[in-house]
């Protein structure tokens, strides 16, 4: 990325003796550095979406609005539509929930938890987790739906 390009000393057709003389250029050359950096800038816009952790559920819809964020990543409990329990995108059996929440919060510095559950899953079920969850030390518990849905007044959809 250098100076390989060089002119000749002079500006006439006049030669002189031993060959002509040569000086390096001193402008750098950016047209290398430009490519590498779209380069990158397109994989990045590419793997961005493919970073975002989640599976996939339906999630009902309420007319209540978006939490706060937080400094820590928070952590996602799971109930999908099968009755599967997972721990951000980790499956665990519904009698390993409680202690390895315990495990869990002993490392963290939040107690918040968001919950996401399929809007088939039973309520029942739903609130079998929110007791696990609560059982291992997370009582901060934000309940994951999407935006859009009945607003019971009769004014939106």
């Amino acid at each position: 990325m250098g100076a390989g390009v060089v002119q000749k000393d002079g500006g006439g057709k006049r030669r002189r003796r031993g060959g002509a003389r040569t000086r390096p250029m001193s402008e750098i050359n950016v047209t290398p550095f430009v490519d590498v950096m779209l380069v990158l800038l397109i994989i990045f816009m590419v793997a961005a979406p493919l970073l975002t952790v989640g599976v996939p559920v339906e999630l009902p819809k309420t007319a209540a609005g978006a939490l706060p964020k937080d400094q820590e990543e928070p952590l996602t409990v799971t109930v999908t539509a099968a009755g599967a329990v997972q721990i951000q995108t980790t499956d665990v059996a519904r009698d390993e929930l409680v202690a390895r929440l315990r495990g869990i919060a002993a490392e963290r510095d939040s107690d918040r938890v968001f919950l996401r559950a399929d809007g088939a899953v039973p309520y029942s079920a739903v609130m079998e987790v929110m007791g696990a969850l609560n059982a291992g030390g997370f009582s901060n518990i934000g309940l994951v739906t999407d935006i859009g849905g009945p607003t019971l007044d009769g004014e939106g959809q």
